[in-house]
């Protein structure tokens, strides 16, 4: 019997070692060898000039410079002035901004998206100012370098480079701009309700996302491409009690917040469950083959290794984590107006992302069950379902792909789950290619200056910027 089970055991860690030795990288994205030529001093200075307009939004509009955003679109037609001597300009509300560039056909527009309205500033706490676009050591420092001023400038100079040279597409491409993504406007609803009435089926959508970055997953040393085909959803949940209130002096066994408390413990010690949905599944086939001897071992044995995936997620959280399940982050609390009174009142809200295999409703479900106190009332607030999925074995994958591939050589190439949300989100029911990628390489130091102080971009991440729109929109 020994020998049986010897045996068993012998077969069942060749099988892992087996399926782990096939599990090797698949052939790289076709990149294309020809140089792109553009005014690279050009492409830095306009980028220059719409950083100085102070485009911030705030969810209080009377908060807002309305002639800062009327400056910056003015700007616009003496930055590129070819784009707007062969495109169309269609103003729409809330400052949403719409140019189509017609091709030798209407059947299968491409969409290319940005935002041009950046977040507010704490100027004290910034080394240079940030709305002056100083250039040091080959940096450029402003509010919007990175978000995402770099891209709406990169989408508009490739475009008037290609039209100074004589290039049609062969597609309608449309450049879709919002003025205030960063809370929430909706621009870039009205532009996809605009697509509705003109019966406009985009083919291709790109807007911000992932980006080439470096150290985001185990064992993978090369560069990364990150390509988002699906992001998300999010919702506010606001936990509350209420209570006769009284003096602290002879408080009840427990308190509003000693109750709401122990909901926040039950949620942060019962994560919801693992799935993994087909963006992970795709991003951990594609850099799992690439990975060290252990790490291949695991994502080439899921089906043996997922608890252990699931393990190490949820004890470390952060992006991987984040990729794998709903994720509940509490935010805000609040209780009494004094430190001797109980509150007649306490809440607590905390931001969920919710995985593409939940929903809003069964998120709420499950916080039912996990905190399963009925003396604490759950309020969702704003919110939104997760994104449908995009294709990745189509026409429209292989473009964004190649033209990633292409402007970063050596990079891989890969799918993966926005964690975050987009404009694109109001696409879902436009298209199913709907791809979000920031064409930048950044370090973990880039990336964290966006939406923080001193947020700042190398000069050649802003020209490999409009070298990869100069390659997609060669491709439409």
């Amino acid at each position: 019997m020994i020998y049986v089970i010897l045996g068993l055991l012998l077969l069942f860690i060749a099988v892992i070692l087996i399926r782990t030795a096939m599990f090797r990288p698949r052939a790289d994205v076709q990149a294309e060898q020809t140089a792109v030529a553009f005014d690279r001093d050009a492409a830095v200075s306009a980028l220059q000039a719409l950083i100085r307009c102070k485009t911030v939004s705030y969810y209080d509009p009377a908060q807002e410079d309305d002639a800062e955003f009327e400056k910056l679109i003015d700007l616009l037609p003496t930055l590129y002035p070819h784009v707007f001597s062969a495109c169309t300009l269609t103003r729409l509300p809330d400052r949403a901004l719409l140019f189509r560039w017609p091709g030798k056909s209407s059947d299968a527009p491409s969409v290319m998206m940005a935002h041009y309205d950046v977040v507010p500033v704490e100027e004290a706490n910034w080394e240079k100012p940030p709305f002056s676009a100083i250039i040091e050591d080959g940096v450029l420092w402003g509010r919007g370098s990175l978000d995402t001023k770099v891209t709406f400038n990169a989408i508009l100079f490739a475009a008037n480079t290609q039209i100074a040279q004589g290039f049609v597409p062969d597609q309608d491409i449309y450049f879709a701009f919002s003025g205030g993504e960063e809370v929430n406007g909706m621009g870039a609803v009205r532009i996809v309700d605009w697509f509705r009435e003109n019966h406009v089926q985009p083919a291709l959508v790109v807007d911000e996302g992932g980006a080439v970055v470096e150290g985001v997953f185990p064992g993978v040393k090369a560069p990364c491409g990150l390509i988002g085909i699906a992001e998300k959803g999010m919702m506010n949940v606001t936990f509350s009690v209420a209570s006769q209130g009284g003096h602290a002096s002879a408080p009840k066994p427990h308190t509003p917040i000693g109750v709401l408390s122990r909901a926040c413990c039950a949620m942060e010690n019962h994560p919801f469950p693992m799935h993994l949905t087909r963006p992970a599944a795709e991003m951990f086939d594609t850099l799992g083959r690439r990975s060290s001897f252990l790490y291949r071992m695991i994502f080439a044995n899921l089906w043996l290794f997922s608890g252990v995936l699931d393990m190490l997620a949820k004890s470390s959280g952060g992006e991987m984590n984040a990729l794998l399940r709903t994720t509940v982050a509490f935010t805000q609390a609040s209780g009494s107006a004094a430190p001797n009174v109980i509150p007649p009142s306490a809440s607590m809200t905390a931001n969920l992302r919710l995985n593409p295999a939940d929903s809003i409703a069964s998120a709420t479900e499950r916080i039912r069950r996990t905190v399963g106190d009925d003396s604490i009332t759950l309020t969702v607030g704003s919110s939104m379902e997760p994104s449908p999925i995009s294709e990745t074995n189509c026409p429209a994958w292989d473009k964004v792909a190649r033209a990633v591939a292409s402007t970063w050589p050596g990079c891989i190439v890969s799918p993966y789950l926005m964690v975050q949300c987009s404009d694109s989100r109001h696409y879902r029911d436009l298209s199913n290619h709907v791809y979000r990628f920031s064409a930048m390489d950044l370090t973990a130091a880039e990336r964290a200056t966006i939406h923080g102080n001193n947020e700042r971009i190398r000069l050649e991440t802003a020209h490999r910027a409009v070298e990869f729109y100069l390659r997609l929109m060669g491709q439409c």
